[in-house]
């Protein structure tokens, strides 16, 4: 089979920075004037998720110094529902990979997969939050705001859901998984997050948002009566910003690494218009014919959820599974379809032979390939001579060389794309 060969491209996103992180965190805390409100010896319990949030141990570790000169005891908790295995090692072992630990952050990290149930949604539902933070004086909520991957909502992926999910441990996750499918998930997530805001004692909300390169764009730290409505705004922000595919109509995308550092769903529907859920699809302007993923990232811990979303995988990729810790958490997300294992092969080659040959009589060496290392980091792809017509029309697109043959080594498999520009900014 002659494969066609490919161009390298840079596409040009809205590169807007915070350039101090911990100088930006530390400015908006200033701003809600905490002092009036908190008491020194005071204990105060900030959330920390499982996602990839850019910057997370910084930002964590500048509200922590932040509440220390205020004279109060911090601690950080996992936030993450049933993430990590479901147990508190498997959590804290999940932070640590990202510096998330005592000794970056300089306060101890309480993991623990006890839940209190605090109060119930007006359609009956019980609202569980961590057992360290319900015995805590004050709690910090801190999270990305971002499009989620199940549903389209004024609310979706950030504070709200970070109190209803996250907070809620395995327990809570699991039932308000559930309870989505009777009274739909925007409604869960906001009626939860009222009632952790009514009942719970929250200082504040710190929500980030980030740019199309993976880096954090916008750091709001919010009120807690002000966190529904400015995250509605963060959110339109972060779907303005977020990272796109240079092209819609594609035959075979290949993704070369998936994780649960990457995405809830290890690969993003926003991105490659792949969503496949019990409570329904979205619609999204990305079609796909053929999605075949290449490796899971080491800081999934070999969760693969989301291996579900592709026709094609390794060998190398399907050794990797912690079926334990995914079906833990697809289970707990009714996601089970997202636990599906494709083919999988030896080689990227023949990966790749399988799936250009199930797209229809368009000849392999015609075919609308798009390589991404990612779906966080799409600034720099891959995509192949097709689209060579199209580029000469695009001024956000940058041709950064090609067309060249696509390159594997000896054993069949594709050389690493290396992202030059774009390579987010390290935690330390």
């Amino acid at each position: 089979m002659n494969f066609p060969k490919v161009y390298r491209l840079r596409q040009n996103f809205d590169r807007t920075l915070v350039q101090d992180i911990p100088g930006a965190v530390k400015a908006e805390l200033k701003k809600l004037s905490l002092e009036k409100r908190v008491k020194p010896g005071q204990r105060v319990a900030l959330t920390a998720g499982s996602r990839g949030v850019a910057n997370i141990a910084v930002i964590l570790k500048a509200a922590v110094e932040h509440l220390k000169s205020l004279g109060t005891q911090p601690f950080i908790f996992p936030a993450m529902g049933s993430h990590g295995g479901a147990t508190a090692e498997g959590q804290t072992a999940l932070l640590a990979h990202y510096n998330v630990t005592e000794a970056f952050t300089g306060v101890p990290v309480l993991s623990s997969m006890e839940a209190v149930e605090i109060g119930k949604t007006g359609d009956g539902v019980p609202v569980y939050i961590d057992k360290n933070a319900s015995q805590a004086d004050w709690i910090i909520v801190v999270n990305r705001i971002k499009p989620h991957t199940k549903f389209k909502a004024p609310i979706e992926s950030g504070l709200m859901k970070m109190m209803a999910i996250g907070m809620g441990k395995q327990k809570g996750a699991e039932y308000y998984h559930k309870a989505a499918l009777h009274f739909t998930f925007p409604k869960i997530i906001v009626d939860a997050g009222r009632e952790v805001l009514k009942k719970a004692p929250v200082l504040c909300g710190i929500g980030t948002v980030e740019n199309g390169y993976d880096e954090t764009a916008k750091i709001a730290a919010l009120n807690p009566n002000e966190i529904e409505s400015r995250e509605k705004e963060l959110l339109e922000l972060a779907k303005k910003m977020m990272p796109r595919l240079p092209f819609n109509e594609i035959d075979l995308l290949i993704v070369d690494e998936m994780g649960k550092d990457i995405s809830g769903t290890g690969i993003d529907p926003n991105v490659t218009g792949r969503n496949r859920d019990l409570i329904g699809v979205f619609p999204h302007p990305t079609n796909v014919k053929r999605l075949f993923v290449r490796d899971l990232t080491d800081h999934s811990n070999g969760n693969a959820t989301g291996i579900g979303l592709a026709d094609l995988t390794t060998q190398r990729l399907v050794d990797k599974i912690n079926y334990q810790s995914m079906y833990m958490n697809v289970i707990t997300g009714i996601s089970i379809e997202k636990a599906a294992v494709p083919m999988h092969f030896e080689t990227d080659q023949e990966a790749i032979k399988v799936g250009l040959g199930s797209v229809g009589l368009t000849p392999p060496e015609k075919s609308k390939i798009v390589r991404i290392k990612n779906t966080l980091l799409v600034d720099e792809v891959e995509v192949s001579e097709f689209y060579g017509e199209e580029l000469k029309k695009r001024s956000d697109l940058e041709i950064l060389e090609g067309p060249k043959p696509m390159a594997f080594d000896r054993q069949g498999n594709l050389l690493p794309l290396i992202i030059h520009g774009s390579a987010r900014k390290g935690d330390f």
